[in-house]
């Protein structure tokens, strides 16, 4: 079995677009992250019977498209934006 495959880049897709649009905490995100990973140990299908290798791979796929997700929110980009404009007003 490969580390790397198609439940991975699912893996990303949902995780960046948590961190994008519906929360950006780090602690619930490794919690429900690293939980997901410990159930599919005792699920009983298929999907969720993989090495540890790629248990693995999917954290480090979660954490990147999580990570990524938080820093294209929109709310962070609408700060940067008012502190840049704010800089470039005349003072009084």
């Amino acid at each position: 079995m490969a580390f790397v495959n198609f439940y991975s880049v699912i893996h990303f897709f949902i995780w960046s677009t948590t961190g994008r649009y519906i929360f950006n905490h780090w602690k619930l995100f490794f919690l429900l992250s690293i939980g997901w990973e410990v159930l599919e140990l005792y699920l009983p299908y298929e999907f969720a019977v993989e090495e540890l290798g790629n248990k693995i791979m999917d954290v480090v796929f979660n954490t990147v498209g999580f990570y990524l997700g938080t820093r294209i929110r929109y709310d962070g980009l609408v700060t940067q934006i008012s502190k840049t404009t704010s800089q470039n007003q005349p003072g009084p």
